[in-house]
């Protein structure tokens, strides 16, 4: 069961270093929810978080998730001191702190620039990390730590990024490595002449022919002379006769 975890969380990874460019140390911020399940569990998070990621793992959290587990009172001691532990990272809320969940969620705003996990076991915040791109997701199931397949959201992102050309030509060479570990063929373009267009018959040839008008020929005035000569011959000769 392990080596399939493992195998699962590999894929993953895969994705989202590809895909939008996560690198190690990978992020997690941790919420309230997830200490607690964590200490009920028995899950030492600093040892079995990097063995399962299979990298170097940075663990922190918000100012706003201290305060939370801290106004909640003894329940959450435990958890609270666990949140201590993990490195601190600033937020917008440092004067006014909101809820660990809405604290979290800011966190991850404008594309998830710094490439965050989250770490909760907050259904609803769960459903709104879902909503957006590129935030891989982790939670705690039968005492063993999760990470979340990718997001229908995510996976609609880079189908439109491929289909509109929006991805830049790194990220194309590394999305074509990924296919490569995973197994997806791709059909090879066809090289060679291409085939020519069948034409239609040429438009000139089409044409009706037109037919030549025939000039009349000029009157033959050297016939017509000679028929004048021979009729004047002809008038004189009677006239003579009838003289004699």
């Amino acid at each position: 069961m392990k080596i399939t975890r493992q195998k699962h969380a590999k894929k993953i990874l895969s994705f989202y270093r590809y895909n939008f460019g996560f690198r190690e140390p990978y992020q997690v911020l941790l919420d309230g929810t997830f200490c607690q399940a964590a200490l009920k569990n028995k899950i030492q998070i600093k040892e079995q978080l990097p063995k399962y990621l299979m990298g170097e793992v940075q663990l922190c959290t918000t100012h706003c998730v201290i305060k939370e587990l801290e106004s909640l009172g003894k329940e959450l001691y435990g958890a609270k001191l666990i949140a201590q532990r993990f490195q601190v990272r600033s937020c917008s809320h440092f004067k006014s702190p909101v809820s660990g969940s809405a604290c979290l969620l800011s966190m991850t705003e404008d594309n998830n620039p710094h490439h965050y996990f989250i770490a909760t076991q907050d259904r609803d915040l769960a459903a709104k990390i879902k909503k957006k791109a590129g935030i891989p997701l982790m939670f705690i199931i039968q005492n063993t730590i999760v990470l979340d397949k990718p997001s229908p959201k995510s996976l609609t992102y880079i189908q439109a990024a491929q289909v509109d050309q929006l991805v830049p030509e790194h990220q194309k060479q590394n999305i074509e490595t990924l296919k490569d570990e995973q197994g997806v063929a791709t059909i090879p373009e066809r090289k060679g002449k291409k085939r020519k267009r069948i034409s239609g018959p040429n438009p000139l040839s089409c044409k009706k022919k037109t037919k030549k008008s025939v000039q009349p020929t000029p009157p033959a005035t050297e016939k017509a002379k000679r028929k004048r000569k021979r009729k004047r011959g002809k008038s004189v000769e009677q006239g003579t006769l009838q003289i004699m």
